[in-house]
C-alpha cells in the first residue's frame, strides 16, 4: 500500500496566487469590456535589458560549436556569475565571501522551500503575518506546522505585521529555531533600519536560531540607510542565509536565476547537540537534488552587471516606483485604506 505524505493535507485548499488567477480569469470572461489592473502575483511587464539579451545570444552560439559547447554544469553555479555577484553587491559593501558560499539556483521560491530539507522538522518556525505563502506551505508540507485552526496553525509562530504597528513584527517573546524575514517586505513593503535588524540578529544569537532572510526586492530601496543586504549588520554571518534574485531586479521572472548565501561562519546542531556547518548540507544537497541552472541563463544574469544594463535596470525600477504612486493614489481615492512604506510599494488595509 503507497502511503502519501499526509501533511499535503493539512495545506488549505489552493495556493494563494493560483486562487487569484482563477478568480481573475473568472473576471475577464464574464466582463470583456472591463479593463483590469492585475494585483496579484508580482510580476514583471518590462522587457530584458538588452545587454543581457545579446549575452544570452552569445551563448547560445557557444552551444552550437564543439569547441564551446557545454552539458552538465556545477550544480552550484558557474564561478563567472559567481565572481560577479561577490564583486558588485558584496564586495561594495565591505563584505567578503568566497565563492563556494554562493549558490545559484533557479529561484528565489525553489531555494527557500527546498532549504527546509535540512533542518529538523521539530524546529519551531517564525513567519510574518501577512507573509509569502511559500514560507508557511513549505513547512507545513515538512509537517512542522501542526493543526489549522480557523485562521492559524498551531505550531507556527506569527509575526503580526500591520498599521498599529507600522508593519514592523515585534521579536517573539518566546524561543524560536528558524526565523523566515522578508525586507523590503512582500506583501506590505516595510523596510528596516540597520538597527531593527541588529535586534533581530542579537535575538538569533542569543536563542540559536537561524534568519532566512528574502531580499528579492532590495533593488527598490532608495533610502542610503536602509541595508541592501542583511550582512552589513555585525554578526549576520553568523545566523543568517540570504536569498537574492533576479527577478524583480532584472525581469528574469520567466528566465529563473537567482543565488543563495550561506556563510560558513554558520552552523546548526545534530541530535546530540554537536555544531554542523550549515553551508556543508546544502552544498551536499544541491549536488544530490539539483542540476543546476543553465548556462544561458547564467551568462545573462552575468550580464545585468554591465554598465548598459544596470542603466536600463534602473529605469525599469523607477517606471515600477511611479506605477506603485499611482495605484495607491486610485486606492485611496477609490474609498480603500492603503498604505505606502516611506522607500518602497504598498499595502491594502
Amino acid at each position: 500500500m503507497s502511503k502519501i505524505n499526509s501533511n499535503f493535507l493539512n495545506l488549505q485548499n489552493n495556493y494563494l496566487f493560483v486562487t487569484v488567477a482563477k478568480r481573475v480569469d473568472e473576471f475577464k470572461k464574464k466582463n470583456p469590456e472591463k479593463k483590469l489592473i492585475n494585483l496579484g502575483i508580482g510580476d514583471i511587464t518590462l522587457p530584458l535589458p538588452k545587454a543581457v539579451v545579446k549575452a544570452m545570444q552569445d551563448a547560445c552560439k557557444e552551444m552550437q560549436e564543439k569547441e564551446t559547447f557545454r552539458g552538465y554544469g556545477p550544480e552550484t553555479g558557474y564561478d563567472f556569475l559567481k565572481e560577479k555577484i561577490i564583486k558588485n553587491d558584496y564586495l561594495t559593501k565591505n563584505i567578503e565571501f568566497e565563492k563556494d558560499e554562493i549558490f545559484i539556483s533557479d529561484g528565489i521560491n525553489s531555494d527557500i522551500c527546498n532549504i527546509s530539507d535540512i533542518f529538523d522538522v521539530n524546529n519551531i518556525i517564525a513567519v510574518q503575518d501577512p507573509v509569502y505563502p511559500a514560507y508557511l506551505d513549505t513547512n507545513v508540507i515538512a509537517g512542522r506546522s501542526g493543526n489549522f485552526h480557523i485562521t492559524n496553525y498551531e505550531n507556527i509562530i506569527y509575526l503580526v505585521s500591520n498599521i498599529q504597528n507600522n508593519f514592523i513584527p515585534e521579536i517573539p517573546k518566546t524561543k524560536v529555531d528558524l526565523i523566515y524575514l522578508c525586507y523590503p517586505n512582500n506583501p506590505t513593503g516595510a523596510v528596516l533600519t540597520k538597527a531593527q535588524l541588529k535586534e533581530w540578529i542579537e535575538y538569533a544569537k542569543e536563542n540559536h536560531a537561524i534568519i532566512l532572510f528574502d531580499s528579492a526586492y532590495e533593488a527598490y530601496i532608495s533610502d542610503r540607510n536602509i541595508p541592501h543586504s542583511i550582512y552589513e549588520i555585525e554578526g549576520a554571518k553568523e545566523v543568517a542565509i540570504e536569498f537574492k534574485s533576479f527577478s524583480k531586479l532584472a525581469g528574469f521572472t520567466g528566465i529563473r536565476c537567482a543565488y543563495t548565501v550561506i556563510p560558513k561562519e554558520l552552523y546548526g546542531y545534530n541530535s546530540k547537540n554537536e555544531i554542523v556547518q550549515i553551508n556543508k548540507l546544502w552544498t551536499r544537497r544541491q549536488n544530490t537534488k539539483f542540476n543546476g541552472v543553465s548556462y544561458i541563463t547564467q551568462r545573462g544574469a552575468e550580464a545585468t552587471y554591465l554598465d548598459d544594463a544596470q542603466n536600463e535596470i534602473k529605469e525599469n525600477i523607477r517606471y515600477y516606483l511611479n506605477n506603485a504612486n499611482i495605484i495607491k493614489q486610485g486606492l485611496v481615492e477609490s474609498g480603500f485604506d492603503a498604505y505606502r512604506s516611506h522607500k518602497f510599494a504598498i499595502y491594502l488595509g
